[in-house]
């Protein structure tokens, strides 16, 4: 009984009653200063709507946030021929129609867009076979042209690979969907081709069917034939070889005609 009676003593005294209300004090002042701390830095009870970005335009951003306290980031892009340059393909967070997501201020909105190149590796297919080289190829979405020349050593591989009409290395980076051209040997010489009959033809139709010819090159003479109009008036009188039934020559070959303007076609 003693014991009680000293606590409620103590507890009813002046100087404890005081040191209680001084610590009621301290923790009332501490915890709203918290709250109004914590609310003036983390922007507490704002909503802010995250609007719909994706198939916008990027290159439009601005007018698309307009006065939105919100930032927008462009992670990275993403190759889909099908969209025009920049279009907005995905974005974080999504748009709170969608999510019901509201943000706060200067929130980041990140973006993923469209582009239309994508750089592909050019692999090394010299010395490949044809077969292999045009495998690769399509497997890296290029596309290819064939052409060939005559080779003995060869026969059925690259020889080179060209891009835009020049030699291209290994491991250059170009846009997907290019073509590259394959110039494969072909053990062609030496084969028997038919000598064509180009008397009477023009230069022009004499061109065209030597050029239709397997790797035969054509040589044009034609006397009197200063002007492009004598060129295009004159016909073929002779060649070399001679045309006759069942003659041929070999591919690799050359094929010379001798041309005299017309005088009966005006000029």
């Amino acid at each position: 009984m003693i014991l009680l009676q000293k606590i409620r003593n103590f507890i009813w005294s002046k100087r404890f009653l005081k040191n209680f209300g001084i610590l009621i004090a301290i923790y009332v002042l501490l915890y709203f200063g918290a709250q109004w701390y914590l609310s003036a830095r983390t922007n507490s009870g704002q909503r802010i709507e995250v609007p719909e970005l994706i198939g916008k335009n990027a290159k439009n951003i601005e007018a698309l946030m307009g006065d939105l306290p919100l930032q927008v980031e462009i992670l990275d892009s993403i190759y889909d021929p099908t969209k025009v340059e920049g279009t907005i393909l995905e974005q974080d967070p999504s748009p709170t129609k969608k999510s019901e997501v509201y943000v706060k201020e200067g929130r980041t909105i990140r973006i993923r867009v469209s582009k239309r190149t994508q750089l592909v590796e050019v692999p090394d297919l010299v010395n490949k076979s044809q077969r292999f080289a045009e495998t690769v190829l399509r497997n890296r979405s290029f596309k290819y042209r064939p052409e060939y020349k005559p080779s003995v050593e060869s026969d059925g591989a690259v020889m080179q690979q060209l891009y835009q009409g020049k030699p291209i290395a290994p491991g250059t980076k170009i846009p997907i969907g290019s073509t590259i051209k394959l110039v494969i040997g072909r053990n062609e010489v030496g084969i028997p081709l038919e000598v064509p009959n180009l008397y009477g033809m023009s230069i022009v139709e004499a061109k065209d069917r030597v050029a239709a010819m397997t790797n035969m090159e054509l040589y044009i003479v034609c006397n009197g034939c200063i002007s492009k109009s004598d060129t295009l008036a004159a016909r073929v009188k002779s060649q070399s070889p001679e045309y006759t039934e069942g003659a041929v020559v070999a591919s690799g070959s050359s094929i010379t005609i001798y041309a005299t303007k017309d005088e009966g076609n005006p000029q």
